[in-house]
Order: C-alpha cells, then structure tokens, then sequence
C-alpha cells in the first residue's frame, strides 16, 4: 500500500483509483484517467451493461459535456450516436393545446457553436463511455455498502463480493451517495417538488396521440402549479415526468405502490383533476415502468475542507432537480476538470490538487443550483405557462 501517490505528473500510475458509479460522470472520469495512464476501477451497482438504461434524452453543452467528450476523444462518436432533431419542442396548456412549436424552425447552429445542444439518449451515451475503456475496468454488479479509513487508503465493502483497497476514492454514485458522508456531513433539502418518472414502451402502439405530439423531440405541459414533461427516445418509447408540489413523505405516506400503475393511475386523475384525460393515457397501459423521485438540491453555500484521498463529482456532490438540464453536463465537466488536477504537476500533494477541483466545482455548482431552483419554482407556480413562453421567446 502506497504511501505517496502522487508524482511529478500527478497520480502515479500505480495507484489503486476506485469510482463508485457507472453514471455519464464516472465513466468519463475513468477514460480521462486511463487517457493518462492512471489505474482506475469503476464499481457500478448494475448487473451488466446490459440493463435497460431509464430516463429522459440528454442534451449535451458546448461548455460542459461536449467539451469533455471532445478531451476524451469521443466527439466523433458522438456525433454518430446523437438523435438529431430530438432538441425540438412543443409547448402546452393542461388541455393539449399547442402554445408554442419549434419544429419547423430551421437549425443554424451545429458542433462548435456555443449554443447548440445535441441531444442523445441515455443508453448510446453510456455505451459509447463503456467502449472507450479497457477491458475490465467497470466491476458490474458491485453495489458499495460502506468503507472504512485503512493505512492511506480506504478498504470498500461491496454487496457480494471481497473487499477492495483503493489509494483514491472518487464517489460518482450519485443523490444517495454512501461516500459523500465520508466527505462532508452536509446533506441536501428537499426542494418541494416531487417528481413520477415514467417509461411507455412502443409508445406509437401504447399512447399514439401523445407519441404524435412529441413527433420525436419533447413536450412541455404547464398548468395548475403542475408540469408534465415528455420526451421521445430513439428506441420508440417516451419518458415522461410529472411534477408538482408534494410533501417530503408523499412517497411513503400515500400508500402508493408505484409497480402497479393503475394504483399511480388513480392518484394522477385526483392530483391533475383539471387536466385533459388524454394524459391519462401515459399510465392507463400494461407498458409503462414508474419511478417515483423526490426532488432534492445541495445547499448552495456548501463548503468542506478537502480530504486527503477521497471526492466527489455529480449527483454525490452537487445534486438538483432536472428543470435546467444541467445535471449530466455538470457531472461531466467534474470529470474533466477533476482528471485535470489528478494528472497536473502544478501540485504537491493529492489533498491540494483536490482541494483545488473542490473549490471551483462547489462555485460553478452553487450558481448552476440557484438556477435550476428558481427554474424549478417558476415552473410549478401561477404564470408558469406565460413564463416559459416568454423565456423560449427571448424576454
């Protein structure tokens, strides 16, 4: 076991690197590493690359998840994986009422413009992760139930499995993170928003109205305090999420059992009584998968000294609610701008260089989290619909 990790030229190659979660933000940190030679694991909870990948598209920015993947080498395989058009939007009442459609605006902006922002789905993006990586590098079916302080290192205590020693531990494993408490007790706030995410399958045969509305790209339905977003996915289904104000318990004090939908059915006529019934119909079917989540975000003023040999990046660090659609591309740049500091001569010690990746990933967070919870509240409350229409208009 090491007791100096750190070279002229960053991390030494012979480094035991353990990131904990296979997300969008750990696989690109282990490329990036494996860029530069360092020795790193992904330990991911999963079974296998195969599980079915849930949740809405993903649009990438130029600033943030582009530009990582273009440091990774892997824009040209993006580019070959990204669903063009998938960026279009349709904005509605309550009733289905078209307010606002970009479909047939043309597209100037494209690869290098500041402004464009390809959309691809979760699935090809992490495939396309997975295969820049040298073989064996992800652990599947390795879900982290604790670790303990050993020598410089740390020892983790998978599910099944022996325990790994690791020199550096790089927690990617998201809202529920088990390694953020060994980095700082701070924990999020709910931020008053819960959220039902749903999957429907061969959604043109399943909910053909909804499907047509979508044509491919995304919706946005606003009304009584409530938001409805969906999204189309290259595989034929549509992603979906309900938003509106809940108690932090609702989850468990409803009752609900959100693997039986006509149970999720029931309370969506209820909860979004005002609504068009032809909503209904993305729960009304024997082909949808439900999830519920309640919406939490870091505190915006978060701070913690740097730790020797243990971090943070995406969700584990910095988590929020979807309505910026930064999440992804936060968790992305976090593995960029933290390879960065892990592979720079310009430090001295491993704690420096993460204190250095800390300290400007805390700031560039804290801004991105006052967005998205305005954003959030400005979407679930009276003027919603007016708001984001002047927003897409450029008020």
């Amino acid at each position: 076991m090491m007791t100096n990790i750190l070279t002229g030229a960053g991390v030494s190659a012979a480094a035991q690197v353990a990131i904990i979660g296979g997300g969008p933000g750990g696989l690109t940190l282990a490329r990036l590493l494996q860029m530069k030679g360092v020795s790193v694991k992904v330990y991911e909870r999963d079974a296998g690359p195969q599980v079915r990948v849930q949740g809405a598209t993903l649009d990438l920015h130029h600033e943030s998840g582009l530009r990582a993947l273009e440091a990774a080498g892997l824009l040209e395989a993006f580019k070959t994986h990204y669903r063009p058009g998938a960026d279009h939007m349709r904005i509605t009442d309550l009733h289905g009422t078209i307010l606002l459609d970009d479909h047939n605006d043309s597209i100037d902006s494209t690869f290098g413009d500041e402004h464009f922002r390809p959309e691809i789905d979760r699935g090809p993006l992490r495939n396309l992760l997975l295969d820049s990586l040298a073989p064996g590098t992800v652990v599947w079916d390795s879900q982290i139930t604790g670790l303990e302080a050993l020598d410089n290192g740390w020892l983790l205590q998978f599910r099944d499995g022996s325990p790994v020693y690791a020199d550096l531990v790089i927690g990617a494993d998201g809202a529920n993170s088990k390694i953020r408490p060994h980095v700082t007790p701070i924990g999020p706030v709910y931020a008053g928003i819960t959220v039902v995410e749903g999957t429907v399958y061969d959604a043109a045969q399943t909910t053909p109205f909804l499907h047509l509305l979508v044509n491919g790209g995304k919706v946005f339905a606003l009304g009584n305090g409530q938001s409805l977003i969906l999204s189309a996915k290259g595989d034929g289904s549509l992603s979906f999420y309900t938003g509106c104000r809940l108690a932090e318990d609702w989850v468990h004090s409803s009752g609900i059992d959100f693997k039986q939908p006509a149970q999720v059915l029931a309370w969506f006529k209820e909860a979004f009584a005002g609504w068009d019934p032809v909503w209904q119909t993305l729960l009304d079917n024997d082909k949808v998968s439900l999830v519920p989540r309640p919406q939490y975000c870091m505190p915006v003023d978060q701070h913690w000294e740097a730790k020797p040999n243990i971090t943070l990046l995406g969700d584990a660090a910095h988590v929020m609610p979807p309505y910026a659609g930064e999440g992804v591309n936060m968790a992305m740049l976090d593995a960029l701008e933290l390879s960065e500091c892990l592979t720079s001569s310009a430090f001295d010690t491993l704690q420096a260089a993460i204190a250095h990746y800390e300290t400007n990933m805390r700031s560039r967070a804290s801004v991105v989290a006052q967005v998205t919870l305005d954003q959030t509240d400005a979407l679930h409350r009276e003027g919603a619909l007016e708001y984001l229409l002047e927003m897409m208009n450029g008020h």
